[in-house]
């Protein structure tokens, strides 16, 4: 059985018709089966493209965190690159190196005490990355249980309940408790008291988070660490910190350089992030960095030779693309620390203002305003009954934009935002057409005698 979207379309039953544009092509094609001979290049390339129309525009889309635009320079490097397999470090040695070139770059970035004796890698993503960096504190977390002459059966994890859904699956495949901090009154992300009051001597590490993709807040690493360190002091435990920096380490270092989340601090094992969200790649892309070589066991690394020289691998993908690794290299090359952080203050500057001029047009009240991440949530104030944020959505949706109206989680399930991710490519000028059409919305919706939409008919909230 596919797995597919419960909300998603429902495809036809039937053949998929053509229309004559080529005399060359069919009548009709099979959706779901093989077509029975070949079909001319151009022919099957008009077919797909047609069909693609469909989707949306994905400079409107701003539910994602992913990269939307590049230079047309790295599009040419990364199409130059397709057929390069990542893994294959004998075959395209070169590869191999940009990619360990950018783990020190980012070693350096991210405060390692040792940048030059990196330790990490490339993945397909921040996700992978998360899981990686989750199973390296569970499998030195066993070996120390171990060594002590303690069971090492009941593994859990400490995480704000706004993690990402891919710490959800790692705790569900590598059997691992999730100890979840719920949300409470205005506090939507993790707190250094709340974490530590759920830590044991069964905790593998506690996960803070530079960038909520509930809300765009940093989470307060550097509270965390101490908190930890106070519990060792009374306890005895030892208890790392892995930071899921998946969008806010491409953001923070640049932007918010004196904000202590990194390898500064001395408790923080290791981080990730997602080099295809404000890594400014398109995807797929990820980073883990350890913080030296014990950070990570040995025991982790497979040596394979059948690629032609005895080469070490951790990941949970074996064979990936090459391309995004060097479009990642390209853009260290190309921004360097200033082109970053001009990239990232413009988008800082963009979401500011425009939360500001959101906030000003009256029915809604900001949760955040974009100056951690540039990224805001909002609401709609409590005295407005006659809509809700899942109409504004709606009727966002009507001029191509897709602005993500979602529940927060437990203990805030009362509480529906929207949100606005500022990426690289989206402009002032940008940010005005937004404002414009949601001004256009607004009458209407005030003119509702009630609300017409809500959470279980509108359009789920995407990370």
């Amino acid at each position: 059985m596919t797995l597919k979207h419960p909300k998603g379309p429902q495809l036809p039953a039937g053949d998929l018709s053509i229309a004559p544009t080529f005399t060359m092509e069919r009548d009709h094609i099979p959706r779901h089966r093989l077509p029975e001979g070949e079909m001319a290049p151009d022919i099957a390339y008009q077919i797909i493209h047609d069909e693609l129309m469909l989707d949306g525009n994905a400079r409107l889309n701003l539910a994602t965190f992913v990269t939307t635009w590049m230079e047309p320079q790295a599009e040419k490097l990364m199409a130059e690159c397709l057929d390069k397999n990542m893994i294959d470090k004998d075959e395209y040695p070169q590869t191999a190196d940009l990619e360990m070139r950018c783990v020190t770059m980012l070693s350096h970035l991210w405060h390692t005490p040792d940048a030059q004796e990196a330790i990490g890698c490339s993945t397909t993503g921040s996700s992978e990355a998360a899981m990686l960096g989750g199973l390296a504190l569970k499998r030195l977390w066993q070996q120390r249980r171990r060594a002590a002459g303690e069971p090492a059966d009941r593994p859990n994890i400490v995480m704000g309940i706004n993690v990402q859904v891919c710490w959800e699956k790692f705790a569900n495949y590598w059997d691992v408790e999730m100890r979840l901090v719920p949300m409470e009154g205005d506090r939507f992300n993790l707190s250094a008291e709340e974490a530590v009051a759920r830590c044991d001597e069964n905790t593998i590490g506690v996960v803070a988070i530079v960038g909520s993709t509930f809300d765009g807040s940093y989470e307060p690493v550097r509270e965390i660490c101490e908190a930890l360190d106070a519990l060792q002091e009374r306890t005895g435990l030892d208890i790392p910190v892995h930071v899921d920096g998946a969008s806010g380490a491409f953001v923070a270092p640049f932007v918010d350089p004196d904000l202590a989340w990194d390898f500064r601090l001395p408790r923080v094992a290791s981080i990730n992030a997602s080099g295809h969200k404000f890594g400014l790649v398109h995807p797929g892309v990820g980073w883990v960095v350890w913080r030296d070589a014990a950070a990570l066991p040995e025991e982790l690394i497979f040596w394979v030779n059948y690629l032609g020289d005895n080469m070490p691998t951790f990941a949970l993908n074996f064979s990936r693309p090459g391309a995004q690794v060097v479009a990642q290299y390209y853009n260290f090359l190309r921004l360097g620390f200033d082109g970053y952080r001009r990239v990232q203050g413009y988008a800082r500057e963009v979401a500011t203002g425009l939360s500001a001029e959101i906030e000003a047009l009256g029915p809604f009240r900001l949760l955040t305003r974009g100056d951690a991440l540039p990224v805001f949530a909002f609401a709609v104030k409590d005295e407005v009954d006659n809509f809700t944020v899942f109409d504004v959505s709606m009727g966002l949706r009507e001029g191509g934009w897709q602005v993500p109206a979602y529940t927060f989680p437990a203990n805030r399930t009362d509480l529906a935002a929207l949100r606005v991710v500022v990426r690289r490519g989206f402009t002032h000028d940008t940010a005005a057409l937004l404002l414009r059409d949601l001004k256009r919305v607004l009458p209407r919706l005030e003119k509702q005698p009630e609300p017409v939409h809500d959470a279980a008919g509108a359009s789920g909230f995407r990370h």
